[in-house]
């Protein structure tokens, strides 16, 4: 009979190999997005041109609780604080990038919105009041301990616990790569990991499949670029063992257009939530 993953253990150890893989990267000892958060903004006014599930939903929610207070885990440049304002009495966005925090507050003076407060901590050592909302939408990756960031997530809220987490496909090209390299088939931390863990703490939470379907393929200028992602995403760049094995299962999979190398679709949004008892 084949064992059962320890679930927690599993999304701590991709996280560590992630992390090696960054702090080898130059700006791998610093603020990650001091070069990238007005990219990210940009990348995310655009995904969000196209109406999707997760926000009819959580827009739906907080409506049927009018005057709620809401936690945004890892608020990024704001997208998802400035979407609910509106909506809410007020919204705390939680986020440790300065950068990041810098755009959210330009976005936020160019919208007129007073009721967003920005707490520049991380999570689960930042100390909040509780809040009868809480969100985190695909912030949790870098959190070794998962449980611990879900129970703090629990414990700050009255109401509702929302996530939105990555889910991969199990016969995508990550998928075969993490399990010729690792023996299993999960190369980020994801909603199968993370659900898993949940389900060990307790939480049965309902899960929602983001209506948008598979997001968009990464790209890579160059063959070589792929394959240096591939290792770092895998914390193996201190190694050439697998590079005959990458150029070609890359070589062969990945679509030349347009002068990039398109990877395959292969990854959904879910939105994962629970009720708090009354």
């Amino acid at each position: 009979m084949e064992k059962i993953p320890d679930w927690p253990l599993l999304w701590k150890q991709i996280v560590e190999a992630h992390e090696a893989g960054r702090a080898r990267e130059p700006e791998g000892q610093g603020d990650a997005w001091a070069k990238k958060a007005r990219g990210f903004n940009a990348s995310v006014k655009k995904r969000w041109d196209r109406d999707d599930s997760s926000r009819r939903f959580i827009i739906e929610r907080l409506k049927a609780d009018p005057g709620s207070t809401v936690l945004d885990i890892g608020a990024g440049t704001g997208a998802w604080a400035c979407m609910l304002a509106p909506y809410a009495k007020k919204v705390t966005a939680l986020e440790p990038s300065r950068a990041m925090v810098e755009v959210m507050r330009e976005n936020l003076k160019e919208q007129g919105i007073a009721n967003v407060e920005i707490v520049q901590e991380a999570w689960p050592e930042a100390r909040v009041e509780d809040h009868d909302f809480s969100l985190c939408s695909h912030a949790m990756y870098g959190a070794a301990d998962i449980q611990a960031f879900f129970r703090r997530m629990d414990e700050v809220t009255r109401r509702c616990c929302i996530l939105l987490m990555r889910v991969t496909t199990p016969d995508g090209l990550m998928a075969e790569i993490a399990r010729h390299i690792w023996g299993q088939p999960h190369d980020s931390p994801n909603f199968h990991i993370g659900y898993n863990a949940l389900l060990q703490m307790g939480i049965y939470a309902n899960v929602l499949m983001e209506d948008t379907g598979l997001w968009e393929p990464w790209t890579n200028d160059t063959l070589e670029e792929a394959v240096e992602e591939v290792k770092r995403r895998l914390g193996i760049g201190d190694t050439d063992r697998y590079d005959t094995y990458l150029s070609d299962r890359l070589g062969r999979k990945l679509a030349h257009l347009d002068g990039k190398y398109a990877w395959p679709r292969g990854v959904l949004s879910a939105l994962v939530y629970w009720e708090k008892d009354a």
